[in-house]
C-alpha cells in the first residue's frame, strides 16, 4: 500500500510551495475534519477508499474509487464522511493559480477538465480502473521524486505533474464524449417511446418516470437535439398525425382524441396556428 507516502494529516489551507504540494491521507479511524472552506489554489481530490461524500459549490456527490474531484479557487467545498468505522484513503493535489496558469500558457489542453467542470457546474468525473491505476503510479511517482535527492529533481516534477494534469484532461474529455453519445440515443429512445405512445399522456412527469431520470435532464436533453421544447415537439407531431389522418378521410371527432387532445377547441386552436387552415378546411 506504499505506506512510507502516508501524510500526517494537516488542516492548513494555504500552501507553503509556490508551485505544488500532493499529499495521500489515510485514516484508519476517521474522524470529522475541515468543514465547507475555500483557497486561492486550484485542488485534485483522487478518492481511493472510504464512505464519503463532496460538496463542491452547490453540488454534492456520493464519492467511489476512481473519483476524481477537481476544486477550482474560491470555490465552497469540504469532504465529509458517512461511515466512521470504514477507512478513508484519498490523494490532494494542489496547484497555485500562477502554476496552473504556466501549464495552460503552453496548451488549453491542459485546461479542458477544469474549464469543462466550471462550464457544466459538475466537479467529478470518474475513471475506469485501469485509469485510476495508472493516475494513483503517477501519484506515487510524483511522491518518490519528491522525496529524492536526483539530479533534474525540479525538471522531472514539472514535467510528471505536466503529464498528471494532462491524463486528468483526457479523462474529463473521453468522458464528455461517451455522455455525448449517450445522450444521442436517449434522445432517440425518447422519440420512439413518443411515436409508440402518442395518444396516451405524455406529460413530462410521465416520461421522465418512464425512464427513471429528472425532467430537467429529460427537458435539456430535448433542447439540445431539436431546440424545441418537449411539449411542443409533441404538439407538432400529434398536428401531423391528425392533418394526414383527416387528409385520408377519417372524421374529425375521431381523430383528435386518438392522437391525444383532450378537446376539439385546444386541438382547433393548435391545428389553425400550425397549418393556417381549420380541420374541416383541410
Amino acid at each position: 500500500m506504499n505506506a512510507d507516502y502516508f501524510t500526517s494529516y494537516d488542516d492548513r489551507q494555504y500552501m507553503q510551495s509556490s508551485d505544488f504540494e500532493l499529499y495521500y491521507y489515510q485514516d484508519l479511524k476517521p474522524v470529522k475534519r475541515t468543514g465547507l472552506h475555500m483557497h486561492s489554489y486550484y485542488e485534485f481530490y483522487f478518492f481511493v477508499e472510504g464512505h464519503a461524500e463532496i460538496t463542491v459549490g452547490q453540488q454534492q456527490y456520493a464519492l467511489s474509487y476512481g473519483d476524481i474531484v477537481i476544486i477550482p479557487p474560491n470555490v465552497s467545498h469540504g469532504a465529509f464522511i458517512k461511515d466512521y468505522n470504514v477507512p478513508y484513503r484519498r490523494f490532494d493535489l494542489w496547484i497555485s493559480i500562477p502554476s496552473y496558469n504556466r501549464l495552460i500558457s503552453l496548451s488549453r489542453d491542459f485546461g479542458y477538465a477544469v474549464d469543462t467542470a466550471i462550464a457544466n457546474d459538475s466537479y467529478v468525473i470518474h475513471a475506469d480502473r485501469i485509469t485510476f491505476k495508472n493516475i494513483e503510479n503517477m501519484l506515487f511517482g510524483i511522491l518518490e521524486e519528491m522525496k529524492s535527492y536526483h539530479f533534474g529533481r525540479s525538471s522531472r516534477l514539472a514535467l510528471d505533474i505536466a503529464q498528471l494534469i494532462l491524463t486528468i484532461s483526457r479523462t474529463s474529455h473521453e468522458q464528455c464524449e461517451k455522455q455525448k453519445l449517450n445522450k444521442d440515443d436517449l434522445y432517440g429512445s425518447i422519440c420512439k417511446y413518443i411515436d409508440r405512445n402518442i395518444g396516451e399522456d405524455l406529460s413530462l412527469e410521465n416520461i421522465a418516470e418512464h425512464f427513471s431520470l429528472s425532467k430537467s435532464y429529460i427537458s435539456h436533453i430535448f433542447k439540445d437535439n431539436t431546440d424545441v421544447p418537449l411539449h411542443r415537439y409533441i404538439t407538432k407531431e400529434r398536428l401531423k398525425l391528425c392533418r394526414d389522418a383527416i387528409a385520408a378521410g377519417e372524421p374529425i371527432s375521431h381523430v383528435y382524441g386518438t392522437y391525444g387532445f383532450d378537446d376539439y377547441s385546444s386541438f382547433y386552436r393548435a391545428f389553425k396556428k400550425e397549418f393556417g387552415i381549420s380541420p374541416k378546411e383541410l
